[in-house]
């Protein structure tokens, strides 16, 4: 197919690719190439010809779970919350006197005023001891690597975040109110845990080896002093149900709504369960004099 250049010498004149008979002077916007009026569409500015329009039109490629399918599956949330991690242990460093530990770090006591260090906890490490954040970023890297691409970057962050609130849920739900402060992302690269664990099932793959791999990674959680399995409990369960509501969703336009709403569903009940036990243990604002 001729690209509207045909080589007949300098005074050659441009002609439409897909109607060669046909001189045209207006170029696609786009691509460049001429464009007969019978090619033409109206653009922003000027015109694309319907090849660049039936282009644009076209649907993104999706994976298996809906996701936008990006050329390379670069990791990018990967990558940025392993910076995000890497930046706020620097500060643990850099900062005097504890503060971003004081400020962000999960206390079961302080969850009924404080309920945003559930979250933030999930950014620090023990500054003390390195091998901590390696350990989970490695882990992050590995796992983010496979399920970013396959379940897209936005519903990935909301698994991995999701995961990371239901650990300091499972740490709450399982131990007796304290101030002692707790660190770590181990929750939430337990939900990565359990969400490929959902992902091999529902492709049918062998999950065995990651089943092996998370039962050592149990056991070590009641053998090394320090380590909180609660945590790591709660992750892997909350990073489960979150990738079974987007590995499950039926096909359809609404697959969205129905993966989006499941995620939105875990949170409810995480939510739900955590000001039970605030209730409970009368902790929240004026409760046990806080």
């Amino acid at each position: 197919m001729s690209d509207g250049s045909p080589a007949a010498g300098p005074e050659a004149e441009p002609v439409c690719p897909r109607h060669p008979d046909r001189i045209s002077y207006v170029r696609c916007q786009r691509c460049g190439r001429p464009a007969c009026p019978e090619c033409q569409r109206p653009a922003a500015v000027g015109f694309h010809c319907v090849d660049c329009v039936r282009e644009l039109a076209a649907p993104a490629p999706r994976t298996a779970y809906g996701a936008v399918a990006r050329p390379g599956g670069r990791p990018l949330v990967t990558t940025l919350l392993i910076a995000a991690c890497a930046v706020v242990y620097a500060l643990q460093w850099a900062v005097p006197n504890s503060y971003v530990y004081l400020e962000f770090a999960y206390a079961t006591l302080l969850t009924g005023i404080e309920p945003y260090r559930m979250l933030t906890t999930a950014f620090l490490h023990a500054p003390t001891f390195v091998l901590h954040i390696l350990v989970n970023m490695y882990t992050l890297w590995i796992f983010g690597q496979a399920l970013e691409p396959l379940l897209g970057r936005a519903r990935f962050l909301a698994v991995y975040l999701l995961s990371a609130v239901g650990g300091s849920v499972g740490y709450f739900l399982l131990t007796p109110p304290s101030l002692v402060g707790v660190v770590g992302a181990s929750g939430a690269v337990f939900g990565l845990f359990g969400a490929m664990f959902v992902v091999m099932r529902q492709r049918g793959g062998d999950s065995r080896q990651l089943l092996v791999l998370i039962a050592i990674n149990a056991v070590l959680g009641f053998v090394v002093p320090q380590i909180a399995w609660q945590a790591h409990l709660g992750g892997l369960v909350t990073g489960a149900l979150a990738t079974a509501a987007v590995a499950y969703a039926p096909r359809g336009s609404r697959r969205a709504l129905v993966q989006w709403g499941g995620m939105a569903t875990v949170a409810v009940i995480l939510a739900v369960v955590t000001m039970a036990r605030v209730t409970a243990l009368n902790i929240g604002p004026g409760g046990l004099g806080i």
